[in-house]
């Protein structure tokens, strides 16, 4: 911010100093904040400009001219007890007093958007403990969900033990399902055997899917008695965040004067063809 201070005075500075008014020294720090705030657009959007007209309406805004400007910055070199120094770090101060507001309301709404999102994430399925020991039990670690948009985080963990009678190949396989039956975002990863591991994953579906396929376990050749544990199995939803905070504020406020039953009921039979 203080960069921008020499680019401020030198153009202000710029002119004859004819006998004009003194402007005080709050309004002078308004101005000089208005000033960056225009110099920091200009740097933004890479506009080149060399005329003090530019600075104009913000000294008219003010009830000021650019002579009156001039004439008050020529004339601190006489205040012994004024220091334009002072001026410019007030404005400086006002800029980052206004730039912590700003920070905190981003800050607000970033986290509403995640007590949204926390308040209406929950497990589709979810299970403590699944135990598989014959082949008849394979099924219990396959599920097949319909899907709405928003993401699905798949989270578990699995110990596949010395009983187990397969050749290694063991895996798990997972994809979303478009509408028109072709597959998305294919996972596929091989287990380990002998050891608690962790598994995770997550899918983004959209309007394009209907269904998250979830496959926990898939043999790899001539299926033999597995001896597998899963723990703390979950698939847990979360929706867009922008429909997160819709419903969070429908929730919370109470927004929504009237039930949709009632446009429906308003609709004529034509109307709801």
């Amino acid at each position: 911010m203080k960069r921008l201070i020499p680019y401020v005075l030198c153009g202000l500075l710029l002119g004859g100093c004819a006998r004009h008014r003194i402007i005080p020294d709050d309004e002078l720090a308004l101005i000089f904040h208005d000033a960056f705030l225009t110099n920091a657009y200009l740097n933004t959007e890479n506009v080149r400009s060399d005329s003090l007209r530019l600075y104009e309406p913000i000294f008219a805004h003010y009830g000021y001219t650019t002579e009156d400007v001039h004439y008050t910055i020529g004339n601190f070199s006489k205040r012994k007890s004024a220091r334009l120094g002072d001026v410019v770090e007030e404005a400086i101060d006002l800029l980052e007093a206004e730039g912590k507001i700003y920070n905190r309301a981003v800050a607000i709404l970033d986290t509403i958007d995640n007590v949204a999102l926390r308040t209406f994430t929950h497990p589709v399925v979810s299970d403590t403990l699944i135990r598989v020991s014959a082949l008849r039990d394979t099924s219990r670690l396959s599920f097949v969900i319909d899907v709405e948009p928003g993401s699905y985080e798949v989270s578990l963990k699995y110990r596949i033990d010395s009983l187990d009678r397969n050749p290694r190949g063991l895996r798990s396989s997972m994809w979303l399902e478009r509408r028109d039956s072709t597959r998305s975002n294919p996972y596929t990863t091989t287990l380990r055997r002998n050891r608690e591991e962790s598994l995770s994953r997550r899918f983004t579906a959209d309007s394009t899917h209907r269904r998250l396929h979830i496959h926990l376990l898939t043999f790899g050749e001539t299926p033999q008695r597995p001896s597998i544990t899963v723990r703390d199995l979950k698939v847990e939803f979360t929706p867009p965040t922008r429909d997160a905070v819709e419903r969070l504020y429908e929730k919370q406020l109470n927004i929504r004067i009237f039930a949709d039953e009632f446009f429906r009921g308003a609709l004529s039979p034509q109307d709801s063809l």
